[in-house]
């Protein structure tokens, strides 16, 4: 069964995407191209100690979404639905092959420029041993998220999964957990919620609360992400303390909305905040929540508050 039409298979081509079965993608992120050529690494590594040119940045869910946030870099007009239709899921172990033999695709060109590129790292980013289930779409659309997450975690894979927190029983129902948990809260209220993620399912915002609700019972590392958007939701910062506060997560990042890919229709430059007023914001969040600042990356514009 087809779940991609032709159009929109183009769009992800053009894109950068290298297409994995019927509804998963994987693309090579900006961060590892970098790290390839010594010339830097991912906020992740710096935080959180994995390595940025074996991490697989990947989507189960391609072009299905339950919300169509304005600061997305995907075309969010190509959204299918919140739903993949059933008989056209790939499994688990099938999405994780696919996905590994397609980052090798993607990086087959770096061998033809040895006297650039970190030839070690070239040969280690072939076995790819952490995952970011992110990249475009709602990565819980999948039914099958816990399943493709304990299959990961089989192969000793690092899994981290970022979920904007509409599909609550989705992860009240997983199995196994991931590594790290991504909840994203982009607004501290409904109506701006409303506004800046545009949710195309009913009771997006209650859903998500349902989600951050859920959080201090989950055995593993969670992190509630901010995308500080200048002039649109960076404001009531004892509105966020008090939603972050029940979710007791372990880290809160705040990171700057960037002007890439679609979000470039729909917002612009003086959306971007520096790094020093993301600085600004996170200080006065963790000063309303009693959080730590931990540590930043400037050129990433992204600040880490810490529980502990």
């Amino acid at each position: 069964m087809e779940l991609l039409n032709e159009r929109a298979k183009k769009i992800l081509k053009k894109q950068h995407y290298r297409l994995v079965g019927r509804h998963s993608a994987v693309k090579l992120c900006h961060w590892t191209k970098k790290s390839l050529l010594d010339e830097g690494y991912c906020y992740k590594q710096k935080f959180y100690g994995i390595q940025t040119h074996r991490c697989l940045q990947m989507t189960p869910s391609v072009l299905w979404c339950t919300q169509k946030c304005v600061f997305c870099w995907r075309k969010i007009e190509e959204t299918i639905g919140a739903e993949i239709k059933k008989g056209g899921l790939d499994e688990p172990g099938e999405i994780i092959d696919g996905a590994i033999e397609a980052q090798r695709v993607l990086l087959a060109g770096y061998g033809g420029i040895p006297d650039r590129v970190n030839q070690r790292k070239l040969r280690e980013a072939q076995n790819p041993n952490q995952t970011a289930i992110s990249l475009s779409g709602e990565p819980t659309v999948y039914p099958m998220i816990s399943g493709l997450v304990e299959e990961f975690n089989r192969r000793d894979f690092t899994t981290f999964l970022v979920t904007n927190g509409t599909l609550p029983e989705r992860i009240r129902d997983m199995d196994s957990l991931p590594t790290q948990l991504y909840v994203s809260l982009e607004a501290p209220n409904r109506e701006l919620h409303r506004r800046i993620c545009n949710p195309i399912i009913p009771d997006a915002w209650d859903m998500i609360n349902e989600t951050l609700s859920l959080l201090p019972s989950l055995d593993t590392r969670k992190v509630v992400r901010l995308t500080a958007i200048k002039g649109l939701n960076m404001i009531e910062p004892r509105e966020y303390a008090r939603i972050i506060a029940g979710a007791e997560p372990d880290y809160v990042e705040v990171k700057a909305f960037m002007l890439v890919g679609g979000a470039r229709n729909r917002l612009t430059l003086d959306h971007m905040p520096s790094h020093e007023e993301v600085m600004g914001f996170a200080s006065l969040l963790a000063e309303e929540l009693s959080y730590k600042i931990k540590d930043e990356k400037k050129n990433s514009r992204v600040v880490l508050l810490s529980k502990k």
